[in-house]
Protein backbone atom coordinates (compact mmCIF):
# COMPACT_ATOMS: atom_id res chain seq x y z
CA UNK A 1 0.00 0.00 0.00
CA UNK A 2 2.60 2.26 0.88
CA UNK A 3 4.23 1.81 -2.76
CA UNK A 4 1.20 2.51 -4.56
CA UNK A 5 1.99 6.70 -4.06
CA UNK A 6 5.53 6.10 -4.42
CA UNK A 7 4.89 4.86 -7.58
CA UNK A 8 2.96 7.73 -8.90
CA UNK A 9 6.06 9.99 -8.43
CA UNK A 10 7.69 8.13 -10.98
CA UNK A 11 5.00 8.77 -13.66
CA UNK A 12 5.56 12.49 -14.27
CA UNK A 13 6.85 13.44 -18.18
CA UNK A 14 10.32 15.47 -18.93
CA UNK A 15 8.55 18.65 -19.09
CA UNK A 16 7.19 18.63 -15.85
CA UNK A 17 10.91 18.26 -14.34
CA UNK A 18 11.29 21.36 -15.59
CA UNK A 19 10.12 22.92 -12.51
CA UNK A 20 11.78 22.83 -9.15
CA UNK A 21 11.57 19.19 -7.94
CA UNK A 22 9.57 20.01 -4.77
CA UNK A 23 6.66 22.19 -6.20
CA UNK A 24 6.01 19.13 -8.73
CA UNK A 25 6.49 17.17 -5.77
CA UNK A 26 4.05 19.31 -3.40
CA UNK A 27 1.27 19.53 -6.96
CA UNK A 28 1.22 16.18 -7.14
CA UNK A 29 -2.32 14.75 -6.32
CA UNK A 30 -2.06 12.71 -2.46
CA UNK A 31 0.85 14.93 -1.33
CA UNK A 32 -1.29 17.44 0.19
CA UNK A 33 -0.64 16.69 3.82
CA UNK A 34 3.05 17.99 3.17
CA UNK A 35 4.16 21.22 3.38
CA UNK A 36 6.68 22.91 1.68
CA UNK A 37 10.43 22.41 3.29
CA UNK A 38 13.01 26.06 2.74
CA UNK A 39 15.42 25.39 0.62
CA UNK A 40 17.89 26.95 2.92
CA UNK A 41 17.13 24.02 5.83
CA UNK A 42 17.57 21.52 2.87
CA UNK A 43 21.01 22.79 1.57
CA UNK A 44 22.11 22.43 5.74
CA UNK A 45 24.24 19.70 5.32
CA UNK A 46 24.27 19.57 9.73
CA UNK A 47 19.92 19.20 8.76
CA UNK A 48 20.68 15.86 6.76
CA UNK A 49 22.56 14.36 9.38
CA UNK A 50 22.31 10.34 9.29
CA UNK A 51 19.97 10.36 6.63
CA UNK A 52 22.66 9.10 4.07
CA UNK A 53 22.82 5.70 5.78
CA UNK A 54 19.03 5.47 5.26
CA UNK A 55 18.50 6.77 1.73
CA UNK A 56 20.58 4.75 -1.14
CA UNK A 57 22.23 7.00 -3.82
CA UNK A 58 21.72 9.52 -1.41
CA UNK A 59 23.54 11.97 -3.35
CA UNK A 60 21.41 12.23 -6.61
CA UNK A 61 18.47 11.76 -4.75
CA UNK A 62 19.38 14.77 -2.55
CA UNK A 63 20.46 16.77 -6.40
CA UNK A 64 16.87 16.16 -7.64
CA UNK A 65 15.10 17.44 -4.79
CA UNK A 66 17.21 20.97 -5.29
CA UNK A 67 17.25 20.74 -9.06
CA UNK A 68 21.07 20.24 -9.63
CA UNK A 69 21.23 16.42 -11.03
CA UNK A 70 22.65 16.11 -13.89
CA UNK A 71 20.65 16.33 -17.25
CA UNK A 72 22.23 13.40 -18.85
CA UNK A 73 21.07 11.62 -16.77
CA UNK A 74 19.19 7.93 -18.19
CA UNK A 75 15.09 8.25 -17.49
CA UNK A 76 15.25 4.88 -16.06
CA UNK A 77 17.48 6.00 -13.43
CA UNK A 78 15.94 9.10 -12.54
CA UNK A 79 12.76 6.64 -12.20
CA UNK A 80 14.62 4.92 -9.60
CA UNK A 81 15.94 8.24 -8.49
CA UNK A 82 12.03 9.75 -7.96
CA UNK A 83 11.77 6.84 -5.23
CA UNK A 84 14.77 7.94 -3.15
CA UNK A 85 14.43 11.49 -3.96
CA UNK A 86 10.85 10.97 -2.18
CA UNK A 87 11.98 8.78 0.62
CA UNK A 88 14.93 11.48 1.67
CA UNK A 89 12.38 14.72 1.21
CA UNK A 90 9.73 12.76 3.61
CA UNK A 91 12.58 12.04 5.92
CA UNK A 92 13.51 16.10 5.79
CA UNK A 93 10.04 16.62 6.10
CA UNK A 94 9.84 15.16 9.61
CA UNK A 95 12.84 17.02 10.65
CA UNK A 96 11.52 20.42 9.48
CA UNK A 97 7.97 20.28 11.00
CA UNK A 98 9.10 20.14 14.02
CA UNK A 99 11.34 23.21 14.04
CA UNK A 100 9.78 26.98 14.41
CA UNK A 101 9.38 27.64 10.90
CA UNK A 102 7.94 24.40 9.99
CA UNK A 103 5.47 24.22 12.93
CA UNK A 104 4.03 27.34 11.41
CA UNK A 105 3.96 26.50 7.88
CA UNK A 106 2.08 23.22 9.16
CA UNK A 107 -0.37 25.47 11.73
CA UNK A 108 -1.68 27.14 8.57
CA UNK A 109 -2.42 23.86 7.19
CA UNK A 110 -4.43 23.26 10.31
CA UNK A 111 -5.82 26.01 10.43
CA UNK A 112 -7.09 25.24 6.49
CA UNK A 113 -8.41 21.80 8.22
CA UNK A 114 -6.39 20.67 5.19
CA UNK A 115 -5.77 17.00 7.34
CA UNK A 116 -10.35 16.63 7.68
CA UNK A 117 -12.27 16.29 11.04
CA UNK A 118 -12.63 14.02 13.40
CA UNK A 119 -15.67 11.80 12.56
CA UNK A 120 -16.64 11.38 16.19
CA UNK A 121 -19.61 13.20 17.03
CA UNK A 122 -18.77 14.70 20.45
CA UNK A 123 -15.50 16.15 19.01
CA UNK A 124 -17.55 18.71 16.63
CA UNK A 125 -15.49 18.57 13.95
CA UNK A 126 -12.39 18.98 15.65
CA UNK A 127 -9.39 19.11 12.61
CA UNK A 128 -7.13 16.50 12.96
CA UNK A 129 -3.24 16.61 12.76
CA UNK A 130 -0.96 13.91 10.91
CA UNK A 131 0.90 11.73 13.16
CA UNK A 132 3.33 8.94 12.45
CA UNK A 133 3.25 5.30 14.89
CA UNK A 134 6.98 4.73 13.86
CA UNK A 135 9.86 7.25 13.08
CA UNK A 136 11.51 4.13 11.43
CA UNK A 137 10.27 4.26 7.57
CA UNK A 138 8.19 1.60 5.67
CA UNK A 139 6.59 0.11 9.32
CA UNK A 140 3.89 2.02 9.74
CA UNK A 141 1.20 4.83 7.22
CA UNK A 142 0.81 8.13 8.71
CA UNK A 143 -2.58 8.50 10.84
CA UNK A 144 -4.39 11.50 11.95
CA UNK A 145 -4.36 12.73 16.01
CA UNK A 146 -7.61 14.43 17.10
CA UNK A 147 -6.59 16.95 20.42
CA UNK A 148 -10.07 16.99 21.54
CA UNK A 149 -10.44 12.95 22.44
CA UNK A 150 -6.85 12.40 21.58
CA UNK A 151 -7.15 8.99 19.31
CA UNK A 152 -6.03 8.60 16.02
CA UNK A 153 -8.05 7.57 12.50
CA UNK A 154 -6.97 6.51 9.15
CA UNK A 155 -7.33 8.59 6.47
CA UNK A 156 -10.53 8.43 4.09
CA UNK A 157 -8.43 8.74 0.97
CA UNK A 158 -6.34 5.79 -0.13
CA UNK A 159 -3.65 7.81 -0.93
CA UNK A 160 -3.14 9.56 1.96
CA UNK A 161 -3.11 5.99 3.71
CA UNK A 162 -0.41 5.15 1.61
CA UNK A 163 1.68 7.96 2.97
CA UNK A 164 4.60 6.63 5.14
CA UNK A 165 3.84 7.96 9.05
CA UNK A 166 7.70 8.49 9.30
CA UNK A 167 7.25 11.17 6.82
CA UNK A 168 5.40 13.41 9.92
CA UNK A 169 7.27 11.47 12.99
CA UNK A 170 5.80 10.61 16.34
CA UNK A 171 6.37 13.75 17.96
CA UNK A 172 4.77 16.75 15.60
CA UNK A 173 1.26 17.29 16.46
CA UNK A 174 1.81 16.99 20.79
CA UNK A 175 5.03 19.42 19.95
CA UNK A 176 2.22 21.83 17.98
CA UNK A 177 0.27 21.54 20.67
CA UNK A 178 3.17 22.45 22.95
CA UNK A 179 4.44 25.13 21.06
CA UNK A 180 0.24 26.82 20.54
CA UNK A 181 -1.60 25.53 24.04
CA UNK A 182 -4.24 27.86 22.62
CA UNK A 183 -4.86 25.79 20.06
CA UNK A 184 -5.09 22.72 22.82
CA UNK A 185 -9.37 21.88 22.29
CA UNK A 186 -11.16 21.43 25.75
CA UNK A 187 -12.33 18.60 26.70
CA UNK A 188 -15.86 17.38 27.73
CA UNK A 189 -17.25 16.10 30.91
CA UNK A 190 -15.92 16.04 34.47
CA UNK A 191 -11.90 15.52 34.38
CA UNK A 192 -9.88 14.59 37.45
CA UNK A 193 -6.64 13.66 36.21
CA UNK A 194 -5.20 12.77 40.26
CA UNK A 195 -5.88 9.27 40.47
CA UNK A 196 -7.64 8.15 44.00
CA UNK A 197 -5.47 6.56 46.49
CA UNK A 198 -7.47 3.47 45.92
CA UNK A 199 -6.51 3.30 42.45
CA UNK A 200 -2.46 3.91 43.61
CA UNK A 201 -2.78 0.89 45.66
CA UNK A 202 -4.68 -1.42 43.99
CA UNK A 203 -2.51 -0.03 40.35
CA UNK A 204 -0.29 -3.09 40.41
CA UNK A 205 -2.39 -5.57 41.13
CA UNK A 206 -4.46 -4.47 38.50
CA UNK A 207 -1.22 -4.56 36.00
CA UNK A 208 -0.12 -8.03 37.15
CA UNK A 209 -3.70 -9.61 36.92
CA UNK A 210 -3.73 -8.26 32.74
CA UNK A 211 -0.45 -10.02 32.32
CA UNK A 212 -1.63 -12.69 33.61
CA UNK A 213 -5.23 -13.30 31.99
CA UNK A 214 -3.93 -11.84 28.21
CA UNK A 215 -2.45 -15.02 27.24
CA UNK A 216 -5.32 -16.64 27.77
CA UNK A 217 -7.59 -14.59 25.42
CA UNK A 218 -9.23 -16.60 22.88
CA UNK A 219 -8.81 -15.24 19.37
CA UNK A 220 -12.07 -15.99 18.03
CA UNK A 221 -13.42 -12.97 20.28
CA UNK A 222 -16.73 -12.91 18.33
CA UNK A 223 -17.73 -16.39 20.24
CA UNK A 224 -15.85 -16.94 22.78
CA UNK A 225 -14.38 -14.20 24.46
CA UNK A 226 -16.04 -12.30 26.82
CA UNK A 227 -16.81 -8.15 26.86
CA UNK A 228 -14.34 -7.33 30.02
CA UNK A 229 -11.80 -9.75 27.61
CA UNK A 230 -12.19 -7.52 24.48
CA UNK A 231 -11.63 -4.65 26.89
CA UNK A 232 -8.49 -5.57 28.53
CA UNK A 233 -7.25 -6.56 24.92
CA UNK A 234 -8.36 -3.17 23.07
CA UNK A 235 -4.98 -0.60 22.43
CA UNK A 236 -4.68 2.76 23.16
CA UNK A 237 -3.24 5.64 21.20
CA UNK A 238 -0.12 7.37 23.84
CA UNK A 239 1.20 10.54 22.97
CA UNK A 240 5.01 10.95 22.72
CA UNK A 241 7.39 13.43 22.41
CA UNK A 242 10.77 12.02 21.04
CA UNK A 243 9.89 9.28 22.42
CA UNK A 244 8.77 10.59 26.34
CA UNK A 245 4.67 10.75 27.50
CA UNK A 246 3.67 14.23 27.98
CA UNK A 247 3.73 15.16 31.61
CA UNK A 248 -0.15 15.81 31.71
CA UNK A 249 -1.19 13.65 29.44
CA UNK A 250 0.21 10.55 31.23
CA UNK A 251 -1.91 11.92 34.31
CA UNK A 252 -5.06 12.05 32.79
CA UNK A 253 -4.48 8.76 31.18
CA UNK A 254 -3.55 7.06 34.47
CA UNK A 255 -7.60 8.62 35.55
CA UNK A 256 -8.78 6.88 32.27
CA UNK A 257 -7.22 3.73 32.60
CA UNK A 258 -8.48 3.95 36.09
CA UNK A 259 -11.77 4.29 35.06
CA UNK A 260 -11.68 1.57 32.53
CA UNK A 261 -10.28 -1.03 35.39
CA UNK A 262 -13.56 0.00 37.23
CA UNK A 263 -15.90 -0.46 34.14
CA UNK A 264 -14.19 -4.14 33.61
CA UNK A 265 -14.36 -4.99 36.97
CA UNK A 266 -18.27 -4.59 36.88
CA UNK A 267 -18.37 -6.13 33.57
CA UNK A 268 -16.66 -9.02 35.04
CA UNK A 269 -19.20 -9.22 37.97
CA UNK A 270 -22.36 -9.00 35.63
CA UNK A 271 -20.58 -11.99 33.86
CA UNK A 272 -19.96 -13.98 36.84
CA UNK A 273 -23.88 -13.57 37.83
CA UNK A 274 -25.12 -14.12 34.11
Amino acid sequence: MLGRAVDDISTGSDSEYSKWWISWFLSSKGNEYFCEVEEDYILDRFNLTGLNNEVSNYAQALDLITDNLDDDIQDELRGALDVQARLLYGLIHARWIVTARGLAKMLDKFKRVDFGRCPRVLCQSQPLLPVGLSDTPYEKSVKLYCGRCEDVYSPKSSRHGSIDGAYFGTSFPHLLFLVYPSLLPPKTGPVDPTPTSRSIENDSSRKSRRVKEEPEISESLGETGSTASVALKAERYRPRIYGFQLNETAKLQRWQEAVRDRQILRLEALEDLS
